[in-house]
C-alpha cells in the first residue's frame, strides 16, 4: 500500500472535524464561522493538552490514549491553504463590492465609518502601550479593534429580519466602507512593519502608490476585461468562465505582490473588477464553492493558533478587551452616525449592531503574524474577543430599541433639540446641481483619471520600452524613437486633460453668464494645460537632459499639436466611450431587469420612505384576495405601486387585482410598514426579475401660487383614479409627512412625490395645469 501525504490526512482530518461541528453549531443557530474556528482547535496542535488538563488525569494510559487520537501534523501546509482561503474570501468581497456601491453609500456611512474606525484604533493602540506591548502589537490590535464583522451582522440581521430597517442599510454601508479601509489598513500596516516604525513620508508615499496602482488597475480593467468578456462569451460555459476568472485573480494577485502590494489586495482588486461586468453574479455563483472550501480552511487554520493557557493566563485582557470593544464600538458607530446627519434612535441601533470584531481582524493577525513582527499571544487572545462579541451581538440589537427610548426620555432637552436639528439640516431637497459645482466635479475626475494613466503609460515606456530599445539601438536615434512612441501613446490622454469638457453646455452656460466666468474658465484651461505640459517634458526631460531649452519648446509645440489634431480626439473619444459604455453595461442591463430603475431607487435612498420587492409565497394567507380586501394602505401603511406576475407587469393595480402565488409586490414604504408587511406575506429575497416594458418612475410636483390644488383635499383632486399615479409623500417646509388620509388638504408651497408610469407622471402635470 502506497504512502498517503501528510497533506491528505491532515485534510481529511479538518474537513470531517469542520462538517461535524458546523452541522452541530448550526443546530445550535450559532454562525458557521464559529464552528470552523472550534474544528481548528479540536484538530489542532493544542487540544491534547487541553484534554489533558481538563480531565485532571495524568495517568500514562490516559496520555498514551490522548496520544492516539488524529491531530494535524504538518502546519505549513495549512498554512498555504490558509492563504489561498484568504484570497478567496477577497476575490468574493470585491465580487460583491463595485465602485458605484460604494458612491451611492453616501457621507452618512463614511463620516459614520471614519470615526468608529479612526476611535478605535486610537484606543487599541493607546491600551496596548498601556499594558507595556511593543509599538508593532499595540498599532495591530488597534487595526483588529476597528474592524466590525460583515458575517456575523448579516446572519442576526437575518435571523431577526431587520434587512429592510433604514439602520440596517447605514450598517451595510458602513461595512462597504469598512472593507475598503481594512484594505487600505493592511497596505500602510505592511509597511509600518516592514520598516519597523512609523515615518510619516513613507506611510505618505505608500498611500499614493497604493492610489496610483488601484485607479490604473481600475480604469484598464473596465476597459479591458468587460470587452474581452463580450468576445468570448460564445465560449464561457461554467468551466471556462471559472478557470478564465480564477486565473484573472491569481494573475492579479501575482502583479500585486511583485509591485510590493499584499495578495489579498491584488485578489480584491480583481473581483471588484470583475463585479462591474454582466457576468459578475454568474462568477459569484461559480466561485463561492471555491470561497467556502478555502474560507474554512482558514478560520480552521485560525481555531488551532488558540492556546486556551495562553487565554487562562491573558483573561483579564481578554475581558477589558471585550468590555472596549461593546462599549467603545457601541458609542463611537452611534456618535458617528449622528454626525452624519442620522436621528438618535437609527444612530443607536446602528451602534450596537456594529459591536463585535470578525473575519477581517483574523486576517490582520495573520498578516502580522507572517511578518513576524506581533507576539503570538495577541492571536489566540482577538479570537477569543470575537468568539465573546459574536455571541453578544444579537443580544446588543435586541437591546438597542430599548436604549434608544431610555436615551429619548431621560437626555436634556437641548441635546434631544441639537440632535434633531442637526439631522433635519442635513435632509436635502432635490435641487438642479449649480453649474460650476457639475463642471468642476466631472473636470477634476476626468483629470485625475487621465493624468494617472499618462503617467503609467510613461512608466511603461520607461521599464519595458526603453532597454529593449536602447540595448538594440543606443544613442540619440534611440532617444527620438522612445520619445516619439512615448508621446504618441500618451497623446489622447493628454488632449483629454486640456480639452475634455471645454464644449459642454455647462461650460457654453457659465461662458455666456457673465464675464468673471470667463476669466475662471480660461484660468482652468490653462491649468490644465499646464498639467499636459509637464507630463509632456516628464517623458522627454530623461532622454534629452542636456536639451532643456528646446524641450520646452518641443513640449509647447506638442500640446499645439495634439489639441488641434483631430485624430487624437477622436482616439480620445473612443477610449471614453468603450470606458463608460463596459463601466455602465452591468447598470444598464439591471435597469431593464428592474421593476424600478436604479436611479430612481437612489434617488429616494436617503428619505426615510423605501421601494421594496416582496415575494408572496404558495403559503401566504393573502392568496386569492384583491387589493381591497387585504387593504395594505389601512393595515400596514404600505402602497403597492406594481405586481410583477411571471414576465408581466401591472403597474398601480386596481382595487379589484388578485394576489396569485410568487407575485412580486412592488411596495412603497418605511421600515416600521415593512416589518407590518411581513406578517402578511412571506419574504423572500429576489434572485432575478424578468424584463419589464414599463417602469415607476418618480416625480416631484411643487405647488406653486395659483395652483387648482390649492385648498383641495386628496379626494377631492382624484389624482390617483384620474391618472393611474399615487402621492407617496408630501414636504411641508421641513416636514417630510407619509401618513395621510383622503382629507388631507394641499396648500401652497407643498412638495408632492408621486409614483406612476412616465406618461401618467406626464398626465398628472398636464391634469393639474389643466385646472383638473
Amino acid at each position: 500500500m502506497g504512502h498517503l501525504p501528510d497533506l491528505i490526512k491532515d485534510l481529511a482530518l479538518i474537513l470531517i472535524s469542520a462538517g461535524f461541528v458546523t452541522i452541530l453549531f448550526k443546530w445550535l443557530k450559532q454562525p458557521v464561522v464559529l464552528g470552523y474556528i472550534v474544528a481548528g482547535f479540536i484538530a489542532g496542535p493544542h487540544f491534547e493538552n487541553f484534554l489533558e488538563n481538563l480531565i485532571g488525569l495524568h495517568s500514562e494510559n490516559v496520555v498514551y490514549y490522548l496520544k492516539q487520537l488524529p491531530y494535524v501534523t504538518d502546519m505549513a501546509n495549512i498554512t498555504t491553504w490558509a492563504e489561498i482561503g484568504v484570497i478567496f474570501l477577497l476575490f468574493a468581497l470585491g465580487l460583491d463590492f463595485s465602485l458605484k456601491k460604494l458612491l451611492h453609500v453616501g457621507g452618512t456611512a463614511s463620516i459614520a465609518t471614519l470615526i468608529n474606525m479612526g476611535s478605535m484604533i486610537i484606543i487599541g493602540y493607546i491600551i496596548g502601550a498601556y499594558l507595556g506591548w511593543s509599538k508593532m502589537d499595540s498599532i495591530f490590535l488597534g487595526g483588529m479593534l476597528s474592524m466590525s464583522s460583515t458575517t456575523i451582522i448579516i446572519k442576526a440581521f437575518t435571523d431577526m429580519n431587520l434587512q429592510k430597517k433604514k439602520f440596517a442599510g447605514i450598517v451595510f454601508g458602513m461595512l462597504i466602507v469598512e472593507d475598503v479601509a481594512a484594505i487600505i489598513m493592511m497596505v500602510l500596516l505592511s509597511t509600518v512593519a516592514v520598516s519597523n516604525h512609523v515615518e510619516e513620508m513613507e506611510l505618505l508615499n505608500s498611500m499614493l502608490k497604493l492610489m496610483f496602482f488601484m485607479l490604473i488597475w481600475f480604469v484598464v480593467g473596465i476597459y479591458l476585461i468587460p470587452t474581452i468578456f463580450k468576445k468570448l462569451k460564445k465560449y464561457l460555459n461554467d468551466e471556462t468562465l471559472l478557470i478564465l476568472s480564477v486565473g484573472l485573480c491569481l494573475g492579479m494577485v501575482l502583479f500585486a505582490t511583485s509591485v510590493g502590494f499584499s495578495a489579498a489586495l491584488g485578489a480584491f482588486v480583481l473581483g471588484s473588477i470583475l463585479s462591474e461586468t454582466i457576468e459578475s453574479k454568474h462568477i459569484e455563483h461559480l466561485v463561492e464553492p471555491l470561497k467556502n472550501f478555502f474560507g474554512a480552511i482558514f478560520f480552521v487554520s485560525v481555531g488551532m493558533m488558540i492556546d486556551p493557557v495562553v487565554i487562562w493566563e491573558n483573561m483579564g485582557i481578554i475581558l477589558l478587551f471585550t468590555v472596549v470593544v461593546l462599549v467603545g464600538r457601541i458609542i463611537f458607530a452611534t456618535l458617528g452616525v449622528i454626525a452624519s446627519g442620522q436621528g438618535l434612535k437609527v444612530a443607536v441601533q446602528s451602534g450596537f449592531s456594529l459591536a463585535q470584531i470578525g473575519e477581517f481582524s483574523f486576517i490582520i493577525a495573520t498578516l502580522g503574524m507572517s511578518l513576524g513582527v506581533i507576539s503570538e499571544m495577541l492571536y489566540p487572545i482577538i479570537v477569543a474577543v470575537s468568539v465573546i462579541t459574536t455571541f453578544t451581538t444579537p443580544y446588543c440589537i435586541k437591546v438597542s430599541p430599548a436604549v434608544s427610548d431610555y436615551l429619548e426620555k431621560h437626555m436634556p432637552k437641548n441635546w434631544q433639540k441639537l440632535i434633531i436639528g442637526y439631522a433635519n439640516s442635513n435632509y436635502k431637497n432635490v435641487k438642479k446641481q449649480n453649474d460650476w459645482h457639475k463642471l468642476l466635479k466631472i473636470i477634476l475626475i476626468q483629470v485625475v483619471i487621465y493624468t494617472t494613466v499618462a503617467f503609467a503609460i510613461m512608466m511603461f515606456c520607461k521599464t519595458i520600452i526603453y532597454p529593449f530599445m536602447f540595448k538594440n539601438l543606443p544613442g540619440i536615434w534611440g532617444s527620438l524613437i522612445c520619445a516619439t512612441i512615448t508621446l504618441l501613446f500618451m497623446a489622447p490622454f493628454l488632449r483629454a486633460i486640456i480639452m475634455r469638457k471645454n464644449t459642454s453646455m455647462e461650460f457654453k452656460k457659465l461662458w455666456v453668464d457673465n464675464h468673471f466666468n470667463k476669466g475662471a474658465l480660461i484660468s482652468l484651461i490653462i491649468f490644465r494645460s499646464g498639467i499636459a505640459f509637464t507630463l509632456i517634458l516628464m517623458a522627454l526631460i530623461p532622454l534629452f537632459p542636456k536639451a532643456t531649452v528646446s524641450l520646452i519648446i518641443i513640449a509647447f509645440a506638442f500640446a499645439i499639436v495634439i489639441v488641434m489634431s483631430q485624430g487624437f480626439k477622436a482616439q480620445s473619444k473612443r477610449i471614453e466611450k468603450r470606458f463608460l459604455h463596459n463601466l455602465n453595461q452591468k447598470q444598464v442591463y439591471e435597469d431593464k431587469k428592474a421593476a424600478i430603475p436604479t436611479h430612481v431607487a437612489n434617488y429616494i435612498k436617503s428619505r426615510d420612505i423605501h421601494i421594496e420587492h416582496f415575494k408572496v409565497s404558495p403559503d401566504s394567507p393573502i392568496l386569492g384576495k384583491t387589493l381591497k380586501e387585504i387593504n395594505f394602505k389601512q393595515t400596514t401603511g404600505v402602497y403597492v405601486i406594481s405586481i410583477l406576475r411571471g414576465s408581466g407587469k401591472i403597474n398601480i393595480p386596481g382595487a379589484d387585482e388578485r394576489i396569485y402565488p410568487y407575485d412580486e409586490l412592488v411596495v412603497v414604504g418605511c421600515d416600521e410598514e415593512f416589518s407590518l408587511l411581513n406578517k402578511f406575506i412571506r419574504y423572500n429575497d429576489v434572485d432575478e426579475i424578468e424584463e419589464a416594458t414599463y417602469h415607476i418612475n418618480l416625480s416631484q410636483y411643487e405647488i406653486e401660487k395659483g395652483s387648482p390644488l390649492i385648498g383641495k383635499s386628496l379626494k377631492d383632486a382624484d389624482t390617483r383614479s384620474k391618472t393611474k399615479t399615487i402621492i407617496i409623500n408630501i414636504e411641508r417646509g421641513e416636514e417630510s409627512i407619509t401618513e395621510f388620509s383622503s382629507d388631507f388638504v394641499f396648500l401652497e408651497g407643498d412638495t408632492l412625490w408621486i409614483a406612476g408610469e412616465e406618461e401618467n407622471l406626464n398626465a398628472f402635470e398636464a391634469l393639474v395645469n389643466e385646472g383638473l
